[in-house]
């Protein structure tokens, strides 16, 4: 409907058809998870009967649009504009073709899922909304005959549930031992064995959604895992499933009694959890345009990328690590990296070519973490790759050797009050994220700073109580 409220005469979404389909298909489903991504890449929704469904694909579902107003903890932030202003009025979703997907670890009841899009109700894309923002930078690369292909790859932890005897979290006891790893022992097969039984869940979960989940390895921590998902000529798509992906995770890993965490940092000491977006590009035919026969380096192409997607990291950085306890995982020699270095099979370094034959040539972009939203991380850093073409940047010559010995200090925000201050006199972020969207993201960081720097903390009692 417009603003008078006559409905659009220009479906958008999903076709009904869609839902018919997977209604016939699926007669045990009796309900369904409407999600919507949050500006946190918090996903926020709510549940409806299978009776329901056909509406939606018909007129979309209405839902305030102060949801995407909240802060990482669900409270509104009235300084987006988006809650009291226009009191607090309804907007339209509609659901993402494809993702109406049965969810397997939903045992409890047969149940289904969807994502959301969010929309006025004149029909045009709602301006707070991540996933719009990501649509409008592959768009600047489908103009052109670009296509971006690519795949996000998650770190992550599983916990218990359940604190030790010091109230902090810890690692999950293994299946198949009933012990609780205390090592790093990354990439060891037999740890991974004693997990299967949640890996092979998680893939069958995986094979149900139609989600390209491959390679699992033991990440380096107790208790910290990786799984890569295969790259798509489809952006929207990959990143769409990125997001399928990580619910599943939580909800197969709750199932089996531990905790998925995504946060950046979880423990002092040992490694954090990164999102690393995996990039090339394609043309009309398929093409790989990174690809110079089997130069390391790739082609001009990859290297103007690289110059634009380094000289915009800084600018950046509230995207990729938008959290306070996301800069906890920048330190040397972490597998984080500390600067908007690139490199040849380096992983020292903020922008990795991985070692392959030519035609797999692409661009492993290290910066985001995993408690990063990752409609906006990799608008971001498809962003900074169509900046650095547009002007033909050259990125230098490529690190070679320990590139936290060769990073300059300072290259990037340290901090997050730090990133939210660049961000705020950033040209770059305000033209890809769009105005409106720009000045809501950066509404909802300030107020979350403000709140967190108001919290009296455990270590303020620790080092302040008896020592002030």
């Amino acid at each position: 409907m417009n603003s008078k409220g006559i409905a659009p005469q220009t479906p958008i979404g999903a076709a009904p058809e869609e839902a018919e389909r997977f209604l016939a298909a699926h007669p045990e489903i009796a309900g369904i998870d409407l999600v919507l991504t949050d500006p946190g890449g918090v996903m926020r929704g709510k549940n409806i009967r299978r009776e329901e469904l056909l509406a939606i694909y018909r007129h979309g579902r209405y839902m305030p649009g102060s949801i995407l107003s909240l802060d990482i903890t669900g409270e509104d932030v009235e300084e987006t504009n988006l809650v009291w202003v226009d009191g607090d009025a309804d907007r339209l979703c509609h659901p993402v073709p494809g993702t109406l997907l049965p969810a397997p670890w939903r045992t409890e009841e047969p149940t289904a899922q969807v994502l959301l899009t969010m929309h006025e109700l004149d029909g045009r894309p709602y301006h707070a909304d991540p996933r719009h923002v990501l649509e409008r930078v592959v768009k600047r690369f489908t103009d052109q005959g670009l296509t971006p292909v690519m795949a996000v790859e998650l770190e992550f932890y599983l916990l218990d549930p359940t604190p030790g005897p010091d109230g902090r979290p810890r690692p999950a006891l293994l299946p198949g031992s009933g012990q609780r790893p205390r090592h790093i022992e990354v990439y060891d097969v037999n740890i991974l064995g004693e997990m299967w039984p949640v890996f092979a869940e998680i893939h069958a979960c995986a094979k149900a959604q139609g989600l390209p989940a491959q390679t699992v390895i033991h990440e380096y921590s107790p208790g910290q895992w990786e799984i890569t998902l295969h790259h798509r000529a489809d952006a929207m798509r990959a990143v769409d499933e990125g997001l399928m992906f990580k619910r599943l995770i939580r909800g197969v890993a709750a199932k089996h009694g531990m905790q998925a965490c995504f946060m950046a940092k979880p423990f002092a000491g040992r490694a954090g959890s990164g999102m690393h977006i995996h990039l090339s590009l394609a043309d009309k035919d398929g093409n790989n345009l990174f690809a110079d026969g089997d130069k390391p380096e790739g082609s001009a192409l990859l290297r103007h990328t690289i110059g634009g997607m380094a000289e915009t990291m800084a600018d950046a950085m509230l995207v990729y690590a938008p959290n306070a306890n996301s800069y906890r995982r920048f330190r040397r020699t972490s597998y984080a990296p500390v600067a908007p270095t690139w490199g040849i099979n380096n992983r020292s370094v903020g922008l990795r070519i991985p070692a392959g034959p030519g035609f797999s040539r692409h661009i492993e972009h290290r910066p985001s973490g995993a408690d990063a939203n990752p409609y906006l991380a990799v608008a971001m850093a498809l962003a900074g790759a169509h900046y650095g073409i547009e002007r033909k940047i050259d990125p230098g010559p490529p690190i070679t050797g320990n590139g936290y010995e060769q990073a300059k200090p300072g290259a990037l925000p340290q901090h997050w009050p730090h990133a939210i201050e660049r961000a705020e006199r950033s040209a770059f972020l305000k033209e890809y994220l769009g105005k409106d969207f720009f000045e809501v993201f950066l509404a909802i960081k300030r107020a979350e700073l403000d709140r967190f720097m108001a919290e009296v903390t455990e270590l303020d009692y620790q080092w302040y109580l008896r020592t002030t």
